[in-house]
Parts: C-alpha cells; sequence; structure tokens
C-alpha cells in the first residue's frame, strides 16, 4: 500500500489530536489504514420508511426514518431543561422530534405544515414516540442523497461517544478518508483469483462496505474482503508450515523400544481405547519421520490423554532423550506426577515433579539430575521455562490444557534443545473445526473420541431456581450413599451490575441448607492464598468434605471420582465449553453422575439454546460449534489470553466457517503448486502474506502451537 495509509490518523480532518488519542486507546486505530478497515457492524436501510405505530412496536428497531408533516413546534421548558420540539403525525400516530440547544437552527429549517423524512433513534416516553436530534429531509425532490441508500452503523462506546466519536463522525470521517485515499488503493489478490471467483476489486469493495451503492453490492463486498481476510490467513499459516518443513528436520525416534514395551505390558491396568492405540500409532509416526512433530491432542476429561501422553514420552526416552510435561497448575501437576511416577519407577524411568513449591535443596538435586541426564522425564509447573532449568538431550514437550499459559511462556520450552524438541499439546476443550484451522492451523490434530470402558454418561438436568429445595433434596440423597458434590458459582463477590450466585454468599446458603457437623463444606475460588487453595482441593479429594463450593477454578486439575454431582448455579453465566469442562468433573467413577444446571426464570434466547444443548449432547464438539456461533472464537480456548491472535476485521470464524473451509482448500491448493508464494503470479499474496506476518500481533503458530 501506498505510504498514505500510514499516515497518523490525528491528520485526518476533522479528528485532530484528542480525539485521535481516544480513538488510539480505545479502538487499536492508528493510521489511515487501519480507518479503513474498521467496518460498520451493521447497516441501516435507508430506502425503507416505517410508520410512527411501526417505530413504536417493534423493539428490535435502532434506527428507522418515518415519513411525517409538522403540526406544530416550540421551546419547552427552562434553563438547562430547555428543548425545541416539532409535533409531527403521519397515518398512524404522533412523534416528537426533540433538540436540545438547536431552537434557531430548527426553526429556519422547519414550516409546519410541510412533509418531512426523519432519521434517528426512536424511543417511547410517556406513551409517545419521540425522536431526539433527527436527521430530516425533504421527501422525493429535497432528499439527500444518503437518504435513499444503506446507512453504516459504526461500534462505538459512551466514552467516545462524549468525546465526538460517534459514528455519525465516524461515518463523516470515512467519506473523507475515501476521497483522499481511494485513488492509492491497490488490488492485493492476483487476477487469477478475482477472475475465478468472480470478485470485485479491493477498491470496490472498500468504497461499497463503508458507503454501499446498494444491497447487492454491498454482500459482494463482505464476501470479496471476508474471502481476502481468511485467504491471506490461511496461506500465512500453512507457509509458514512449509518454511519449517524446508528449513528443518526433527530427531527421529526410531525404535518402539524395552520401556515403552514394558510399560504396556506390565502396568497398564485396563486395555486402550481404539481412540488410544490410533494416537499412539499418529505419534509414532511423526516422530520416525525425521520432521518435528506438532500436534494437537484433544480428548474430553477422562478419556485417557494421559495415558497416552506417557507412551509418547517412553517413545523418547527409549531413543535416548527426555521428555518434559508441562501442566498450569500445581495441583494438575502433582496429580500427573502421582499416577506417572510410581508406573515408570517399575520399568527404570526416572521421573521428577518441579514447581514452584519445590525446596531448594531438591530443585539443585533435579536440575543436576536433567544436565547428567539421569532424569528422564520431568513434569511440572511454569518452573519448568525458567533459564535455570536446563536439560541434556530434550526430545519430547507436552503442553496439558496448553490454552492456560501465554504464547512466550509455552514456546521458551522448546528451546531448551538444540534441535526442536517433538510437541503434543493437549486439551479437554473441543476445539471447534473453523478454530482449529486458524489458531491452531499448522498442528496436525489428533482426538480421543471414546471413553475408557465402565464410564457413564453423565446425566444433565436443567432447573430454575423455584425447584432449589428439589435440587438440595437430591444432593442430600447423593451424600446419603456416599458421594460428593460440586457447586460451582461464577463469581467470587457481589457484583452490583450483574444478578449471578456468587460464591461467598453460595458458601453460606449451602452451610445453611446442608450444617455441620452432620455435613462439612469447603470453599475454594481463584482469589484464595495457593496454599489455602490447595488444602481446600485436598480436603475435598481425601474424602473429608461432602460439598466443594467454588469457582471455576475446579475446571481443571481436580480428579474426585467419588464425586458424582455437579450443580452450576447461573449457568447462563458460562459459555458451552466451559460448562462441558466443568461437566468433566464428574462422572470420573463407575457410578451414575449428574450435572445439574441452574438458571433465572428469565433465561436470553441463547442462554436457552445453551441449557437445551448441554441437555441434549455429552459431544463436546457439537458443543464447542455451537458455542462459537453464539459467543464468537474469543472466549473460546483462552486465546484472549495471549492477545487478540486472529486479528480478524470483518470474518467470523462462526457465521462464515462454511467460506473458512472453501477459502482453506484454496490456500492448499496454490501452496501444492507454489509452496513458498515464489511465482511472480503470486507476488501480490507474498506480499500480502508478509504484510500479515509483520504485524506486530501476528503469531507464528507452527511454532508454537
Amino acid at each position: 500500500m501506498d505510504s498514505i495509509f500510514s499516515s497518523d490518523i490525528k491528520y485526518l480532518p476533522g479528528v485532530g489530536q484528542g480525539k485521535a488519542a481516544i480513538i488510539k486507546r480505545d479502538l487499536d486505530i492508528h493510521t489511515y489504514g487501519d480507518l479503513l478497515q474498521f467496518y460498520p457492524y451493521r447497516y441501516i436501510d435507508r430506502t425503507r420508511i416505517y410508520t410512527v405505530r411501526e417505530a413504536m412496536t417493534d423493539e428490535s428497531l435502532v434506527l428507522v426514518q418515518i415519513k411525517v408533516r409538522v403540526e406544530r413546534m416550540g421551546a419547552v421548558g427552562e434553563g438547562a431543561r430547555r428543548r425545541f420540539v416539532v409535533v409531527a403525525r403521519d397515518a398512524t400516530g404522533y412523534v416528537d422530534l426533540i433538540w436540545f440547544n438547536a431552537a434557531k437552527w430548527v426553526t429556519d429549517k422547519i414550516e409546519v405544515g410541510r412533509e418531512y423524512i426523519a432519521f434517528g433513534r426512536p424511543s417511547i416516553y410517556n406513551g409517545m414516540l419521540s425522536m431526539a436530534h433527527p436527521e430530516l429531509d425533504i421527501p422525493m425532490t429535497g432528499a439527500s442523497k444518503r437518504t435513499m441508500s444503506m446507512y453504516g452503523l459504526y461500534s462505538s462506546t459512551e466514552r467516545l461517544n462524549r468525546a465526538g466519536v460517534t459514528s455519525r463522525n465516524i461515518t463523516r470521517w470515512m467519506g473523507k478518508l475515501l476521497e483522499m485515499t481511494s485513488s492509492h488503493i491497490e488490488e492485493t489478490l492476483p487476477g487469477y483469483i478475482i477472475e475465478r471467483f468472480g470478485l470485485l476489486g479491493r477498491r470496490e469493495s472498500l468504497v461499497n462496505i463503508h458507503f454501499p451503492q446498494s444491497a447487492e453490492l454491498l454482500s459482494k463486498a463482505q464476501y470479496r474482503l471476508k474471502f481476502e481476510e481468511l485467504l491471506i490467513l490461511q496461506l500465512s499459516i500453512l507457509r509458514q508450515r512449509n518454511v519449517r518443513v524446508v528449513r528443518g528436520s526433527g530427531l527421529v525416534f526410531a525404535s518402539v523400544g524395552e520401556k515403552f514395551n514394558r510399560y504396556y505390558n506390565e502396568c497398564l491396568e485396563f486395555d486402550l481405547t481404539g481412540a488410544q492405540k490410533r494416537v499412539v500409532r499418529e505419534v509414532r509416526a511423526d516422530t520416525r519421520s525425521g520432521r518435528q512433530m506438532n500436534r494437537l491432542l484433544q480428548g474430553d476429561v477422562g478419556s485417557g490423554k494421559t495415558v497416552v501422553g506417557l507412551m509418547c514420552m517412553l517413545l523418547a526416552v527409549d531413543n535416548g532423550y527426555q521428555a518434559a510435561m508441562m501442566a498450569p497448575t500445581e495441583i494438575l501437576a502433582s496429580q500427573h506426577y502421582a499416577s506417572v511416577a510410581p508406573q515408570c519407577e517399575k520399568i527404570g524411568v526416572k521421573v521428577a515433579l518441579l514447581t514452584g513449591s519445590t525446596k531448594r535443596g531438591e530443585r539443585r538435586e533435579i536440575d543436576e539430575g536433567l544436565r547428567s541426564g539421569e532424569i528422564d522425564i520431568l513434569i511440572g509447573t511454569h518452573a519448568l521455562i525458567e533459564d535455570s532449568v536446563k536439560f541434556a538431550n530434550l526430545g519430547f514437550v507436552i503442553i496439558d490444557e496448553q490454552h492456560r499459559f501465554g504464547v512466550i511462556q509455552r514456546s521458551k520450552l522448546w528451546t531448551k534443545n538444540e534441535v526442536e524438541p517433538h510437541v503434543l499439546v493437549m486439551t479437554a476443550t473441543p476445539i471447534p473445526r473453523t478454530l482449529a484451522m486458524t489458531v491452531y492451523g499448522d498442528l496436525d490434530v489428533s482426538v480421543i473420541d471414546e471413553l475408557p470402558p465402565g464410564r457413564k454418561p453423565v446425566k444433565t438436568l436443567h432447573f430454575f431456581d423455584n425447584r432449589r429445595l428439589q435440587v438440595f433434596g437430591f444432593m442430600r440423597d447423593q451424600i446419603d450413599k456416599g458421594r460428593q458434590v460440586y457447586v460451582v458459582y461464577p463469581l467470587v463477590k457481589e457484583s452490583e451490575k450483574m444478578d449471578y450466585k456468587n460464591v461467598e454468599d453460595g458458601y453460606e446458603s449451602i452451610v445453611r441448607a446442608f450444617p455441620p457437623p452432620k455435613y462439612a463444606t469447603v470453599i475454594v475460588h481463584g482469589q484464595m492464598k495457593p496454599q489455602d487453595k490447595d488444602y481446600g482441593m485436598n480436603v475435598f479429594k481425601r474424602g473429608h468434605a461432602h460439598i466443594m463450593v467454588a469457582t471455576s477454578v475446579i475446571e481443571v486439575g481436580v480428579n474426585v471420582p467419588n464425586a458424582t454431582v455437579m450443580v452450576i448455579e447461573s449457568a447462563e453465566r458460562f459459555g458451552l465449553s466451559q460448562l462441558h469442562q466443568l461437566r468433566g468433573r464428574v462422572g470420573r467413577g463407575a457410578e451414575q453422575s449428574y450435572c445439574i444446571l441452574m438458571t433465572g426464570n428469565k433465561l436470553s434466547a441463547d442462554g436457552r439454546k445453551r441449557m437445551e444443548a448441554m441437555v441434549r449432547t455429552t459431544d463436546g464438539f457439537e458443543l464447542s460449534e455451537l458455542d462459537l456461533k453464539l459467543r464468537g472464537y474469543g472466549d473460546l480456548e483462552g486465546t484472549q489470553q495471549s492477545g487478540n491472535m486472529l486479528d480478524l476485521k470483518i470474518a467470523s470464524l462462526g457465521r462464515d466457517s462454511e467460506l473458512l473451509q472453501m477459502v482453506r482448500g484454496v490456500a492448499e491448493a496454490i501452496l501444492e503448486e507454489d509452496e513458498l508464494l515464489a511465482s511472480d503470479k503470486n507476488s501480490r499474496l507474498l506480499e500480502a502474506v508478509r504484510a500479515s506476518d509483520n504485524k506486530d500481533k501476528t503469531i507464528d503458530f507452527s511454532r508454537i502451537s
């Protein structure tokens, strides 16, 4: 793009330094190019004329235009309350058109008895339709050009509006910007792509996305810009993979050795499921291929990912390499260590645990054992990525619940060997196909889609608050049978703005309903000191408490087979993926388990859909796809924790999944013919991909999973 698009937004006429500072802070728009890619979030059809009655009865209307005749007008009120009111009507009713501090302008422009088209935001006051500061045009002969067109609305906030950064002002600035820059807008897609898919040119698309000449041209502009955005994203991700494959090689695990076979034959207490065997075979093929493995392993809580992970680490040990597994919490790391270490000891494999709580003397021994190669497998938390932790020959890395680590944290692990180790990323949160193709676009994906034999599916029930006593009775029945219960709340403390249950009040109400000494209740939440939180979890894990009241901190890292009931308060507050994760905390033993979703009586349409989906299915992938459609990708898989990984300006992974899959195929075909985009016909694509890769927010997914 021409350098004009790098110009600071403050230089755009009408913006200035003050507004520019607010725009940069709140909208992350710094340059002319950034503003050009700030697209309207919805459009108002200015060709549609509503009646007064329609404007009053349709609550979904944000902006409307009505054709009315002025009956009378005049000033009302005194001082700061003074306003100028025009009373107008059509055949269906009256409307008050109201202006503050603009009496002279209104009286000079408006005539009693004349018809006008009023465009603005409708509101109801004392049973009367009103519009504050509407735009007025004379029908037909005097109508402005804008009146008979599509009108874009730009996202704003109350703070932006107060500073003068309103949707209307953004529209005006956008018009000025296009006047100044349209001749500089260059095509970014090759001619053969534009011709093959019948796409609008880039200049025409940008003009029509901001100022549509028709609904048809708006649709074509949206399609073109979404197509381009997704194509560049896919080319960037897949090209990174090609660069990595061309430039580098991976460690070779040539054989399946004694320790792997001994573990398989002597230590496994149950037969592997078909899915577990399939994943081990996939990892085996990767690690002997000569290329670095970069694989994502998905599987519900309790599906046996840890066993698969251990077998993969034993492949590394048998071939002379060390392995590491990093978990997000000390409890989860300790849980992995407790399940892995005794079995490894039987087959002569040395395992160590390293966390923030590891004592100095023990840590010194671990450091020495890692450097000498005496320690084969290291399990731990963030402590593993500290600079002082050095391996003799790290060959295999597992990141468990990887979305809980930041990008830089994760990447530090595979710089701890001269040749990058093989990487297996594990998650219990099912990832929608569309998200896997983007955030995890370069990873090969493995799925454990079977539960171990003997596990019963969790029964999920939805109750409104007025049936709470019935739920308490059910909890007592389960406790009397020797079972344990989780009660999960979305907030730690009461919020004035959100009428959701909170864990502190919830704990008090549970203790009243289940009083000691007959019942023991513990509380666990993220704002507690780590040692206090761990103490509460361990008390419950050992069976010394009947009920754990908690926030979603228990989503990962608590394994209590005796807990058979999960009660989720204010379940409408959670997304489907998180509800599914929480549900996975029960059903880990042989007994029938239950997940009870508690909600208020007033549920939104989306909230009702989520509750119905949870009751209907335990298929995590079906739920994750629906969650993506309802909530967008930002809340899934912790993508927000590492910044806006997908800096999508117009495309949506939920709404545009079909287009994404089609574009993925186009990108694969382009790179199959020209793997590094080196040919002349793809020079524009290469330039666009490089520009995308050079953005500060762009992440090299091929290297950091």
